[in-house]
């Protein structure tokens, strides 16, 4: 009588900081489960093919405040044998946790942090990025407003530092494809209580008057990350022009209406095991996770080492519902995505836009470049 297959268990840890949040629409407010549910899909997806090579994947979701320290946390995971972590945490709390990671055999995945730093001059050889870049989504929406020949931008920004970077962004993406920021203003977060209605009523009468008095201009683009006041700048500005960034026209890792490309299918199952449409985050979460899963199958071993080796070949890509192959860029382990440009019901185009070239890939035109990294791997 033969002998049943060992089972190999993979265990994944999906290590989150959260907390309740609002938004200025009830309809942008994030799911309870936002990345989490990718990851879960993707765990069913996994273990669809592992099963018959004896392979077994687990997650293990931890969360902490997102201003805590996630030292313990981190620890606590791998204490119970966790090799391969999702980290959707902010910028500080990864960098706190690579190089323990490292020095205990870990691969980390991001699937949440925007911030180029991570893969700029904070780069770590042990952390893999599938959230893309701010420059990234800038430049993938900069793309699209001068292949419209919308080449005259204002930029409206907020105060708080995340709005500061996604403004800095998109200035660097004018720069780079010959748009030109004609005006900018900041509006200031001055506490007022936005989401009570009368918080409400009084930034939607500031809108009109504070976009007053821009030079002519095709497009008005948003900085606000913090949710202070962007959704209540389309359809209010002063001179009746489109908007895009933040509100309005937004740039995205993933779209809840995207059908190309089989993304019906992953949609379609999305729904069906979390009864919602499926976020940039969830496709994050969900990516990482495959990436793993493809390593741990394709190598049959559990082994951080041998699939971390197999993810830094020359040859390894991951399919993902976006019309290509995705592939890692080697010189910070970001990976090369498609940005998709949409408004809250539909995919209006995705980048790169055509006639934006590159000498290796044209999904390279989005973000930093090899040629302008300050990453140095260690």
């Amino acid at each position: 009588m033969a002998q049943a297959q060992p089972i190999s268990e993979i265990k994944l840890g999906y290590l989150r900081a959260y907390a309740p949040q609002l938004a200025l629409s009830v309809l942008d407010v994030p799911p309870r489960d936002e990345g989490v549910a990718g990851a879960k899909v993707a765990i069913g997806d996994n273990n669809t093919t592992g099963r018959f090579l004896g392979q077994e994947f687990k997650l293990e979701v931890s969360e902490v405040n997102p201003n805590a320290d996630v030292v313990p946390a981190f620890n606590d995971m791998i204490s119970r044998g966790t090799l391969y972590i999702l980290a959707d945490l902010s910028a500080a709390q990864l960098l706190s946790i690579a190089d323990l990671a490292r020095d205990n055999g870990v691969l980390l995945f991001n699937v949440g942090a925007t911030d180029d730093r991570l893969r700029e001059e904070g780069c770590r050889a042990n952390i893999f990025h599938t959230a893309p870049t701010r420059t990234m989504l800038a430049d993938g929406l900069a793309q699209y407003l001068i292949w419209k020949q919308w080449r005259r931008w204002v930029l409206v920004y907020g105060s708080h530092e995340p709005d500061k970077q996604f403004a800095n962004a998109l200035r660097r993406a004018a720069t780079r494809f010959g748009g030109e920021i004609v005006a900018e203003k900041e509006f200031p977060d001055t506490g007022t209580a936005r989401r009570t209605d009368t918080g409400v009523v009084q930034i939607q009468r500031q809108m009109p008057v504070f976009t007053q008095g821009f030079p002519d201009h095709d497009v008005l683009l948003v900085a606000d990350e913090t949710e202070v006041f962007g959704t209540y700048v389309p359809f209010r500005t002063w001179m009746p022009r489109p908007v895009a960034g933040t509100a309005g026209l937004m740039p995205s890792a993933w779209h809840p209406a995207s059908e190309q490309w089989g993304g019906t299918q992953i949609q379609n199952r999305f729904a069906k095991a979390s009864g919602r449409r499926m976020l940039s985050k969830d496709m994050a979460a969900w990516t990482a996770t495959r990436i793993i899963g493809e390593a741990a199958t394709r190598t049959h071993s559990a082994d951080p080492e041998l699939l971390a080796a197999f993810i830094r070949a020359e040859d390894f890509s991951i399919a993902a519902f976006r019309g290509q192959k995705l592939t890692f860029r080697k010189w910070n382990w970001q990976l090369r995505q498609p940005i998709f440009l949409g408004d809250g019901r539909a995919v209006v185009s995705t980048s790169p836009q055509e006639g934006f070239l590159h000498q290796f890939s044209e999904l390279d035109t989005l973000g930093i470049d090899q040629p302008e990294t300050r990453c140095v791997l260690e």
